[in-house]
């Protein structure tokens, strides 16, 4: 694109936070209504801000990319923004929005469950449009399964936290402490990933307090945290026909059985098959061959109808060509039409990390800084942060993208912020009556 293009492309977008906006009523109309209906915790005598504005400010502040609460009451203390997110929200205006202790001291009392049920229903709606069908394996929906660590520091801010010992034995052992989440999350194509479930790997009370066996006082981890969002999504989602997408840390006998128990299918990615299971793998002659692609079936492992599937793939870097082989497990049956589409299914899994942790700790805003040291407010931060960013990733493709704006990934949310502190005439004004949604 030449940079007059560049330069008349760009003027399509007068105003980037209108736009966003816009996206956001298309897509989920919904939300400020949702925010306004969450059971609210606090006493109705000492109610300032309603539920619908402390989340509606959360919300923009993850827009915007800011990644502290102190940063959120300074850079939103300022007339015009105030004025301009108020409008957005469909509120009546205030001369200020609420000070970060304020919203901190809400969302330690805000009981999570209440922003999972957004979450789950935001899925909801992407899932009735047709827009996303293509996405679709086999008719299956794609859940991409990994976990992440959030913050690690030598301040265990919370019981919760889980920790880990360095130089263990010598002079200079140490411990530090970190915090981390499983997630899942639903592909929708074009490299849009949606939140759909959330599960804290925590310490438990029984834990911190020793109550257990040595054997039982294992701290949380991945696995034990799987089958706790398992639970989430076949509870919210009972009758989405799923494709379980992960690496081979969750090529365990408790997984497929989990996705066996559910109804679900699997793709897991695996570098070497477990030593149990070797002697129950026979290679298939039939291969399938394109260009320098080789992918090979496999037939069971044990007594499950499990079928492995291999893709190597060659490149050229520095003039020298490159072999990377790739390994999944699969229920699915693998067919000489089908194949390709399971190897691009099962490459799926990388768009966990980067559309979805990357983008949030590096370009789109920073879910390894701890907004509060309060557990359930860390939940909170955490899953308004998800529902955030997946409203402006539908505005950087169905609007950027299909525009053919360009810009920087770390642009993007400063544009964001400084189109918040825009003069805006009646005209410009997203209407409040379009956040007055009426709700079945």
């Amino acid at each position: 694109m030449s940079r007059e293009r560049d330069r008349i492309t760009k003027k399509l977008e007068k105003n980037p936070a209108q736009e966003c906006n816009k996206i956001q009523q298309k897509f989920y109309p919904e939300l400020f209504s949702k925010f306004d209906q969450i059971t609210d915790p606090r006493h109705s005598s000492y109610i300032d801000y309603s539920s619908k504005v402390m989340l509606g400010t959360m919300y923009y502040k993850g827009i915007a990319g800011i990644s502290s609460m102190q940063g959120m009451t300074r850079e939103f203390n300022d007339e015009i923004v105030a004025k301009n997110l108020y409008r957005f929200m469909g509120s009546n205006t205030k001369k200020y929005l609420p000070h970060a202790v304020t919203v901190n001291e809400f969302l330690e009392r805000l009981d999570p469950v209440e922003l999972e049920k957004i979450q789950s229903d935001i899925v909801n709606r992407m899932i009735r449009r047709k827009t996303f069908d293509d996405a679709k394996v086999l008719g299956k929906w794609l859940v991409l399964i990994d976990g992440t660590e959030l913050d690690e520091g030598n301040t265990k801010k919370n019981e919760n936290y889980l920790s880990r010992c360095y130089n263990r034995g010598k002079e200079n052992e140490f411990t530090k402490y970190y915090r981390s989440v499983l997630e899942a999350k639903i592909y929708l194509g074009n490299d849009l990933v949606c939140s759909m479930a959330t599960e804290t790997i925590e310490n438990s009370a029984e834990y911190n307090e020793k109550k257990l066996s040595e054997e039982e006082i294992k701290q949380d981890c991945e696995s034990k945290a799987f089958v706790r969002i398992a639970a989430k999504i076949k509870k919210r989602f009972p009758r989405l026909p799923v494709c379980i997408v992960a690496d081979s840390l969750y090529v365990s006998e408790k997984v497929l059985q989990l996705c066996r128990d559910n109804r679900w299918d699997y793709i897991i990615r695996y570098k070497e098959v477990p030593h149990r299971w070797k002697r129950n793998i026979r290679q298939s002659r039939r291969k399938i061959k394109q260009e320098k692609r080789n992918i090979s079936m496999g037939s069971s492992l044990g007594d499950r109808d499990v079928n492995v599937l291999k893709f190597t793939e060659t490149k050229i870097r520095k003039g020298k060509p490159v072999t990377t082989e790739y390994a999944w497990i699969t229920s699915m049956e693998i067919k000489d039409k089908n194949a390709q589409r399971l190897v691009k299914a099962g490459r799926c899994r990388w768009k966990i990390e980067n559309h979805g942790f990357n983008r949030q700790k590096r370009w789109q805003g920073d879910i390894e800084h701890a907004c509060s040291f309060h557990e359930r407010a860390q939940k909170n931060h955490y899953l308004m942060e998800q529902i955030s960013d997946f409203m402006k990733q539908l505005y950087e493709y169905f609007f950027l993208k299909k525009n053919e704006i360009r810009k920087v990934q770390k642009n993007i949310s400063s544009e964001l912020l400084a189109s918040f502190g825009r003069q805006l005439t009646e005209t410009e004004d997203i209407p409040v009556k379009l956040n007055e949604t009426v709700l079945n």
